[in-house]
């Protein structure tokens, strides 16, 4: 019988909440990352900037996270961004440009009636572990 491993990632450079949930979970060689707001890790608050200071918060956490489990955002595969407001999607698609790239995730993008502690964008992501070898794009 063969055994899925499972482990917890927990970084105090990313905001940690006494929730219920994990900042992220690898099963295997999978990360899935919770959705980072963009809070300061140290005071627990929504950063000032409004959404795009918000959008660099939140990717600035999960690069932490990515950290912690020994990758970087190269190894990010689907990100999935949650806006307050959609009319905010060109405003944080400028931030995401500076963290991503080349050969940029799969990602989807939703307007939601509401994020916690009043949030104007939440980003999570699915990441592989270990070194990726890309290949060219089949046309």
């Amino acid at each position: 019988m063969s055994y899925t491993l499972r482990r917890i990632i927990c970084t105090p450079r990313a905001p940690v909440f006494k929730g219920i949930y994990s900042q992220a979970v690898v099963v295997d060689k999978t990360m899935f990352v919770s959705g980072q707001l963009g809070m300061d890790p140290k005071s627990g608050q929504l950063v000032p900037g409004g959404v795009k200071g918000e959008a660099r918060q939140a990717l600035l956490n999960m690069g932490e996270i990515l950290k912690a489990a020994g990758c970087d955002y190269g190894n990010v595969v689907k990100t999935t961004v949650l806006l307050a407001d959609i009319n905010d999607f060109n405003d944080v698609n400028e931030v995401y440009r500076q963290f991503f790239q080349n050969n940029f995730p799969a990602r989807a993008a939703y307007q939601v009636a509401a994020l916690p502690k009043g949030g104007r964008v939440e980003i999570e992501a699915v990441a592989v572990l270990g070194p990726i070898t890309e290949v060219s794009p089949a046309l």
